[in-house]
């Protein structure tokens, strides 16, 4: 239960320690893995002290083991090794320090370690970050190349020297880290996150030469593999040599063989690009030639035409065609005139043949009816009947008289 003081009330250091230790003796025992950073094996003591530190963060608790059980492994321990401690929180009084007491010490076997990348590897692939299609493309020419690399190393001199030698213009922006042990991972990390964030730095290469399984096992650290994946800038991972995987070269968009080769990889080079432009400039001045000697055949070839040599001989033939189609249309065009003018006399000469004013002024009359109908017949007519007689030059009224 919480304790109850004030300013006026307090309690003494030697209670606050030993309450301190009595929460802490009810914890039980847990197994803990970390990396061996500091190892005090003393001489004639019965207490062998050590320092064990997370291998992915910053983050260390001291171990205190009898000697007995530190005799059990010495032989296959030692400084960076990674060890299992089946150990149980202990808070010293007097100095106010916490410390693991350790009833047991395992070492990390490789075949062990092996497996948990596998199984690492596996549950980062189900998760895409392996996948190609997420993987970017590097930029043709970086005007600024992120290196993160252990200080001083060959593989930093490799990437530079490569890299300048390439293409002199070449800027860098170098993070010295540590590349092995506990601290790499946060380093690496920190470098990496910082780099990202610079709108200046096209593409990061994280690289370290060669070195054992357990010398290159930061670059297979989930954190930073998960870092690598989260970053908007591109990555190339360059670790070790062409045998080494780290999950590193799998997440990374582009893994180069050695730190030699991610220079390659990154930065063109200046020769072959001077002569792969010489040599499209040559293909280029050749297809315009050829074009425009092709076409100049053919321009040739269109002048040599008889109808080119004289263009006004065509015109000239078109000249007389024309003409003479012009006469032949008029001599048919007045033919049929004159024939359509014979026809129209004959149909006019009928028409006026057959008119019934020809027969009017032949003496004949034509007689009607008060209602204008023509008599045809004399029975149509009495004695007394008023009708009108149309001559040629006109008409007068008549009376029928009496029959004969």
């Amino acid at each position: 239960m919480a304790l109850t003081t004030s300013a006026e009330s307090p309690i003494p250091v030697s209670e606050v320690s030993r309450l301190i230790r009595g929460w802490i003796d009810r914890l039980g025992a847990v197994w803990v893995e970390g990396q061996i950073v500091q190892l005090s094996p003393r001489p004639g003591a019965g207490i062998v002290f050590l320092t064990l530190r997370d291998p992915s963060r910053e983050v260390s608790l001291s171990v205190t083991c009898f000697r007995q059980v530190y005799e059990q492994v010495k032989d296959v321990i030692s400084e960076g090794a990674r060890v299992v401690v089946h150990a149980k929180p202990e808070w010293y009084e007097k100095t106010g320090r916490l410390s693991l007491r350790a009833a047991e010490i395992r070492p990390v076997g490789m075949g062990e370690l092996l497996a948990r990348l596998e199984r690492l590897r596996k549950t980062l692939a189900a998760e895409g970050l392996f996948a190609a299609e997420r993987k970017r493309r590097l930029p043709f020419l970086p005007q600024r190349i992120g290196l993160i690399t252990g200080r001083a190393s060959d593989a930093e001199r490799d990437v530079l020297h490569t890299a300048r030698e390439r293409w002199p213009a070449v800027r860098f922006e170098v993070r010295n880290t540590a590349v092995q042990g506990v601290y790499a991972v946060p380093q690496i990390i920190e470098a990496l996150q910082e780099l990202d964030a610079r709108a200046d730095v096209d593409v990061i290469i994280v690289t370290r030469g060669g070195g054992g399984m357990e010398d290159l096992l930061p670059f297979s650290d989930e954190r930073l593999v998960r870092a690598v994946a989260a970053a908007r800038t591109p990555v190339v991972s360059a670790i070790g040599h062409e045998a080494d995987a780290p999950l590193l070269d799998l997440v990374a968009d582009l893994r180069s063989r050695t730190p030699t080769h991610a220079a390659k990889d990154t930065v063109p080079d200046v020769g072959e690009e001077h002569e792969r432009v010489r040599a499209l400039r040559e293909r280029a001045w050749r297809v315009i030639n050829g074009l425009l000697e092709r076409e100049e055949r053919g321009l040739a070839e269109v002048m040599s035409r008889p109808v080119m040599a004289d263009p006004h001989a065509m015109v000239a033939d078109r000249e007389e065609g024309v003409t003479a189609l012009l006469d032949r249309s008029r001599r048919v065009l007045d033919h049929r005139l004159a024939r359509a003018e014979d026809a129209l006399e004959h149909t006019r000469a009928r028409v006026v043949a057959l008119s019934p004013a020809a027969t009017l002024e032949r003496g004949y009359a034509v007689l009607q009816r008060e209602d204008g109908a023509v008599v045809r017949d004399a029975a149509e007519v009495a004695e007394g009947d008023l009708l009108r007689a149309r001559v040629a030059d006109g008409e007068f009224g008549v009376a029928v008289g009496p029959r004969a």
